[in-house]
């Protein structure tokens, strides 16, 4: 295993590090994973797969990388700017007009390369990006099939009823958020306060409730723990979201498919099915058993490969 990877690289793929720029100028930092022997000569199918919010390619997208391309796909993971190794600053910023853009830089870089089909490039959204990649959709039509996985809506989530957000929480959130701002601007840089330790816990903390503690189950522990994703972001990011919705057109993506995977015990499952209701055919809703959100992350054995592989190959037919 990888000093910097959660998982082994599947051994009929090749990685190897890149860099794009964004429409901002800003450089990406990714991961080309390519099927082992694959003919550089001929045009293949490819795609982008985004890491879960606050993540970073070397988690969840590194066991998708792989996966997919042994199944014969040219797959691109990155790090969303002010994140990981990419470019940014200030560091850990949350941004959803940069993020939805990333995955429009991300495909720029595919479709420049001679090995890939400019026809037949498609998206995985894990977690967050899920909603980024669905954004993204929305407007750049050169994404021809969208695939989410454990899916948030991280503009929804901040005005989620389902977590408890009122109308009085969002107004005194927006009141706490503005004042940061002179706090910050006084001090020259934005706070921001890591959400998980430095080092990899042996257990979660007692008394953390869900679904905080099933983001300590993956982020703080060995299973999933990274030093470049220690949760959060800026505290005054938290803006951004209460004032930008990802998702207002999804229904533009039509008549390009899109594919929802959700666990079965996922508490994040409403937004898949709000947004499944939302949009238009051809879709579907794809129910894993015995999985929670972060199940979708990186449990092999949770995963449904073979369902986004024959998701995506239909698709660019």
């Amino acid at each position: 295993m990888g000093k910097d990877y959660i998982c082994k690289l599947n051994p009929k793929t090749e990685r190897e590090p890149v860099n794009f720029v964004n429409r901002c100028g800003l450089r990406v930092a990714g991961d080309l994973y390519i099927p082992k022997g694959m003919d550089r000569k001929a045009k293949h199918a490819a795609l982008v797969v985004g890491a879960p919010y606050g993540g970073v390619k070397e988690q969840g997208p590194c066991v998708y990388g792989g996966e997919m391309a042994a199944r014969g796909f040219v797959v691109l993971t990155f790090d969303q700017s002010f994140m990981g190794e990419s470019e940014g600053e200030p560091r850990h910023v949350s941004s959803p007009d940069i993020f939805v853009e990333n995955f429009s830089a991300a495909v720029d870089y595919l479709g420049l390369q001679q090995f890939v089909d400019r026809e037949k490039i498609g998206v995985i959204g894990i977690c967050g990006s899920g909603g980024f990649s669905l954004s993204a959709a929305q407007c750049d039509t050169r994404i021809k099939a969208v695939a989410t996985c454990s899916m948030y809506d991280m503009s929804r989530a901040a005005r989620a009823p389902q977590f408890g957000v009122t109308a009085e929480q969002i107004q005194k959130t927006k009141e706490k958020l503005s004042q940061q701002r002179w706090v910050d601007a006084e001090r020259g840089y934005p706070e921001y306060v890591p959400y998980f330790p430095e080092q990899s816990l042996d257990a979660v903390p007692a008394g953390i409730p869900e679904p905080a503690a099933e983001w300590f189950r993956f982020y703080a522990l060995k299973r999933g723990h990274h030093v470049n994703a220690r949760g959060g972001f800026t505290t005054t990011s938290d803006l951004a979201f209460l004032n930008f919705n990802l998702l207002d057109h999804v229904d533009e993506i039509a008549p390009r498919p899109i594919l929802m995977v959700v666990g079965d015990r996922a508490h994040s499952r409403f937004f898949s099915e709000e947004v499944y209701a939302r949009a238009k055919e051809p879709k579907e809703l794809y129910t894993v058993e015995d999985a929670e959100h972060i199940d979708l992350y990186d449990r092999k054995d949770r995963i449904p490969f073979e369902k986004l592989a024959d998701f995506f190959t239909e698709a660019f037919q």
